[in-house]
């Protein structure tokens, strides 16, 4: 059995690695070959609420300690870039018997002497850098070679990205493993139910849901464009979106689009959830006519693999990795042009309970293939790391 170290991914302000943190506990945790053991390790300036949903998982374990305090993220790196390794962590690994350590933004130093996986989510600050200030774009950047120089295994979550990495980073090849990610399957979410909490959200009976945290590069502007389109049309088509109303790269981001949804008159056209339960989103999704992401860049969207889970249908940007993502499960649109916004938004029609259910229904085998594949990858690399000379 291979006991491999996680951190916190995520918070408040990426509520999307989060998400993928603690799916990702739950499938090791639902795995019956019982072949890995996560153990998360958690600061004590961790909110308690966030640590519940994996200390309540079968074979996950959960440290606290302040060695990884995000105050202490900062010295950590510089510890291990100057003395090889951040000695104390390496110690409190060694404790818990840690074979693997999984490495999101951080790093525990070149001769950490435990084999070490580095997830690296997406290159967004290649393809959009005028949405980094100078410090953000090298931070992220050096933090990326560091990785690569510290002869990590680097894990990524599509083809697309492993293609830019060996590109941005030409000695990472050798070491780029995609392994895509996949949701479990929720269960079949009776159509009914999913109308009752619309209701409760006061949603109208046709909607397409916007499930993206307001961060610049989500592409809301274009979502208002399109509706105003629509409207000169006098085609009445409403978006919900819900997600975190704060981009910390640009706080003025969420204030610009209430502002142009205010000016535009598409306050009842263009509702705004603000964060809504995570539990909320299945139900809301299938009681929608479709889910939107209308995103300038992903890595491998958690929306979008959601949603395919639950069968729901897909209008999205025409980027590579979500071609890549959904396949022919979803409609595509240019991300630049808002006219082609709104072709596919006014395209959307409501399906009856029959259709939900079927589709769910076929939702769910695929979802399963896709976790199957999932597992299967991330295991293969994770044993890959193990066998390495620490």
């Amino acid at each position: 059995m291979t006991r491999i170290a996680f951190t916190m991914i995520g918070g408040k302000n990426w509520t999307g690695g989060y998400n993928y943190l603690i799916n990702l506990a739950r499938l090791l945790s639902a795995d019956q070959s019982r072949a890995l053991t996560p153990v998360m390790f958690f600061g004590t300036d961790v909110d308690e609420e966030d640590i519940t949903p994996f200390a309540a998982l079968n074979c996950v374990e959960v440290v606290r300690s302040p060695l990884f305090n995000r105050s202490r993220s900062s010295r950590s790196l510089l510890t291990g870039l100057v003395t090889g390794a951040d000695w104390r962590v390496r110690k409190l690994f060694r404790t818990h018997r840690i074979d693997v350590v999984f490495e999101v933004a951080q790093f525990f130093g070149f001769n950490l002497g435990i084999p070490a996986i580095a997830w690296i989510p997406d290159f967004q600050h290649r393809f959009l850098p005028h949405l980094f200030s100078k410090l953000g774009y090298w931070k992220r950047d050096i933090g990326f070679r560091i990785q690569v120089l510290g002869k990590r295994e680097i894990m990524l979550s599509s083809e697309e990205s492993r293609v830019s990495c060996e590109v941005f980073y030409p000695s990472s090849r050798g070491r780029t493993h995609v392994v895509r990610f996949a949701v479990p399957p929720k269960g079949v979410i009776v159509p009914a139910a999913a109308r009752a909490l619309a209701d409760k959200y006061g949603l109208p009976e046709r909607y397409i849901f916007l499930p993206n945290q307001f961060w610049q590069h989500k592409n809301h502007l274009l979502v208002v464009e399109a509706l105003t389109i629509l409207r000169r049309r006098g085609q009445d088509v409403t978006v919900v979106a819900s997600g975190s109303q704060f981009d910390p790269r640009d706080p003025s981001y969420f204030p610009r689009v209430k502002a142009a949804i205010d000016s535009s008159g598409l306050s009842s056209n263009f509702i705004l959830l603000g964060l809504i339960p995570y539990g909320d989103l299945a139900p809301l999704a299938t009681a929608s006519m479709a889910l939107l992401n209308p995103s300038l860049f992903e890595g491998w969207s958690t929306t979008v693999e959601e949603a395919l889970s639950w069968g729901v249908p897909l209008i999205l940007s025409d980027l590579d990795v979500n071609r890549e993502q959904a396949g022919e499960a979803a409609a595509f649109f240019d991300r630049h042009d808002a006219r082609a916004l709104a072709d596919a938004l006014a395209s959307a029609n409501l399906s009856s309970p029959d259709i939900l259910f079927e589709r769910a229904a076929k939702a769910q085998a695929f979802a399963n293939e896709r976790v199957n594949r999932f597992i299967t990858d991330f295991h293969a690399l994770v044993q890959r790391a193990a066998t390495k000379r620490r």
